[in-house]
């Protein structure tokens, strides 16, 4: 046996559950599992109706004999047979044991030791088997080897109940998601952006609303559709939706839309914005998804920048990445996050910050947008800091663009 002891297998496996996800978590299951029985391989399989299919294997060869995602007849496997009771699991030496000895696998393969154990879901359905083998004998195999096993396959069954359940929801989710891009689910509200000196409307920021069930904030249902694979179709038909207002609204007012930086370096937004007045784009970043290269998401904008796109940071100060943003992008606006301009005229450290973005504006040329003003006493103090445009729903809601092109009527 190897030095690691059942108990310190178990306890250094329980350890990395918490942050593991299930393939992870499986892997290293199995391959603590080998390692300690000395074994050659040791494999999870799922049954389907006629087949044994390998979904995570360990080996200690560098070419193991079988292979993820390979299968063979179900009714020919070992596994089967240990699940139908006409084999013991734990078998020391195949060559020689009397039911196992004229089998064609185990000469085929040269089979020696074998342990193996049903893999079990709460439903009480047989998902598969958890296994290993070697191809010399083991005869120290022994019901406290078969103990250890059990409960690793219980724990197995456990993370792959999870997975089953989360593929189920992800698929559900990808529903309610196509069911949005393939029809007009999505709608486009436009909440005006005013310059606090002139008084008027200087652009607008487009939100997406999702007119169906289940009711939820657009920000899950973006959350949600990233999650399946989908974030970036779903940014996409949102952007391209609000940029139709350009024909609309009059030349001097400009229109802000919002994108991940995983839409941005998709490649997708240069078909976007093609043949648009990109004068009148001001791109948002949003704030909350992290980057590793800068430089990468720089190159992906840039040239729509020289084009003269505009470039915002958006939610500055509710997070570490907008800084990162603010400082590695160097964008023409730093929108203020609500949660900074929320009671910012009875709050010194709000009013502090605000006065620090203002003076980084001053120093760098960009424009500051207030985010989320509700009150007159937030607003006075806003402008008191030096801050020059803002938005929320004291100064206007979010609107259609009929209500939009209304209320630029009555400036």
């Amino acid at each position: 046996m190897s030095e690691l002891s059942v108990d310190s297998n178990l306890s250094s496996f329980i350890n990395i559950q918490s942050y593991s996800s299930v393939d992870q978590t499986l892997k290293y299951l199995i391959a603590a599992i080998r390692s300690h029985l000395e074994m050659d391989v040791a494999f999870i399989s799922e049954f389907s109706s006629t087949h044994r299919i390998f979904r995570y294997i360990d080996s200690k060869s560098k070419n193991p004999i079988i292979k993820v995602g390979g299968s063979d007849l179900l009714e020919d496997s070992f596994c089967k047979r240990v699940v139908d009771n006409e084999l013991p699991q734990i078998i020391q030496n195949a060559m020689e044991h009397p039911q196992t000895s004229e089998l064609p696998v185990v000469h085929a393969i040269h089979l020696g030791a074998h342990i193996s154990v049903p893999i079990t879901l709460e439903s009480g359905e047989v998902y598969g088997t958890f296994c290993c083998f070697s191809h010399n004998p083991s005869w120290t195999l022994n019901e406290r080897d078969l103990s250890m096993m059990r409960v690793f396959a219980a724990i197995a069954a456990k993370q792959i109940q999870n997975e089953i359940l989360q593929s189920r929801e992800n698929s559900k989710i990808v529903e309610r998601i196509q069911s949005v891009l393939d029809s007009d689910a999505l709608s486009i509200v436009y909440q005006p952006i005013y310059n606090l000196s002139t008084k008027k409307i200087v652009g607008f920021e487009s939100l997406s609303r999702f007119n169906t069930l289940p009711d939820r904030t657009p920000d899950v249902w973006f959350k949600e559709s990233a999650q399946v694979g989908l974030g970036i179709a779903l940014e996409i038909k949102a952007v391209q939706m609000a940029l139709k207002a350009l024909s609309v609204f009059p030349d001097n007012l400009y229109i802000s839309v919002n994108l991940s930086p995983e839409t941005i370096l998709s490649g997708s937004i240069d078909a976007v914005f093609e043949n648009i007045p990109l004068e009148r784009v001001i791109l948002e970043v949003t704030e909350h998804a992290y980057v590793n290269h800068y430089g990468n998401l720089a190159q992906a904008i840039n040239h729509l920048r020289d084009k003269k796109m505009w470039l915002a940071v958006d939610d500055a100060g509710a997070g570490f990445s907008s800084f990162r943003h603010i400082l590695s992008l160097s964008p023409e606006v730093i929108k203020i996050d609500m949660s900074i301009t929320r009671d910012i005229n009875t709050d010194r450290a709000r009013r502090a910050l605000t006065s620090a973005f203002v003076g980084f504006s001053e120093e760098t040329n960009c424009k500051i947008v207030a985010e989320g003003v509700e009150t007159e006493l937030e607003l006075n103090a806003l402008k008191g800091l030096g801050v020059n445009f803002a938005q929320g729903y004291f100064v206007g809601m979010p609107m259609t663009m009929s209500e939009a092109m209304t209320t630029l009527s009555l400036q």
